[in-house]
């Protein structure tokens, strides 16, 4: 973003961590302390991110955490907190924005979901359903705020070299014996993996810079190739079972003129 000449806001729960992403380009990059989770912060900090500028042009969503453990395994807490962050921090976030999108007529929306926001996991349940609700909010969203001149799109990874499966990873604190050959085969999975994934951030980025300066932008973006991948399976999975059982859906409605 710095390197396409961009002004920028970046927030964290502690802007500190950001400082040196602020030094790369003091006058064009500020950095803000939000916590998603805080409404009063969150309408704060778009404010201020709105004077610094003057305007916004796209928004980012990407605040969250993943979540591992059976669905048995994940305590109402845990889930509920996984749902405040991933779910409604966007939500908080995005409605703040909004109001300065539809007066300016425009902007970009960009919400980060994830392959797991298409294709459940063994063991990831809990944080598919969050990104399974930021993609369905999201879609209506878009049909809401397209004859506004305002466009949203999802961006759904697979697996890229950050410390998402790493020191940014919640465990649930709960684990049963019966789902060590799923659950915790996701969990050893996922360890074993981090920092050797095969996606590069740099790339997601200049992909979604791209989205932005797309004239016909998507409504989802896969990224990589085991999104891909996976995205494809699922939706010839999903359309062969439809096939198979459309008689039976279809045998449901009252005989005509009933």
């Amino acid at each position: 973003v710095i390197a396409s000449n961009a002004r920028l806001i970046a927030t964290a729960r502690d802007a500190r961590t950001l400082d040196a992403l602020e030094e790369l380009a003091p006058e064009r990059v500020q950095t803000l302390s939000m916590d998603v989770n805080d409404e009063a912060e969150v309408r704060a900090g778009v404010t201020r991110a709105v004077a610094a500028f003057g305007r916004v042009d796209v928004l980012v969503n990407n605040a969250g955490y993943g979540l591992i453990g059976a669905v048995e395994e994940v305590s109402d807490a845990e889930a509920r907190a996984q749902m405040e962050t991933n779910v409604f921090g966007a939500l908080k976030v995005t409605r703040a924005v909004l109001p300065y999108l539809r007066e300016q007529g425009s902007g970009h929306i960009l919400n980060i979901s994830s392959v797991a926001g298409v294709v459940s996991t063994p063991g990831l349940g809990i944080y598919n359903a969050s990104k399974y609700a930021l993609e369905g909010w999201s879609e209506a969203l878009a049909a809401e705020l397209a004859p506004l001149g305002i466009k949203v799109t999802l961006i759904e990874p697979g697996p890229f070299r950050t410390d998402w499966a790493g020191a940014s990873l919640v465990q649930a604190a709960r684990t049963l014996e019966a789902y060590d050959a799923t659950a915790g085969a996701t969990l050893r999975t996922l360890k074993g993996y981090t920092g050797h994934q095969p996606g590069d951030p740099v790339k997601a980025a200049a992909a979604m810079i791209k989205v932005v300066e797309s004239k016909n932008p998507p409504l989802r973006l896969p990224l990589g190739e085991m999104a891909v991948t996976r995205i494809r399976a699922k939706l010839i999975a999903q359309l062969s079972e439809l096939d198979a059982w459309e008689k039976v859906a279809l045998d449901t409605a009252f005989p005509a003129g009933k």
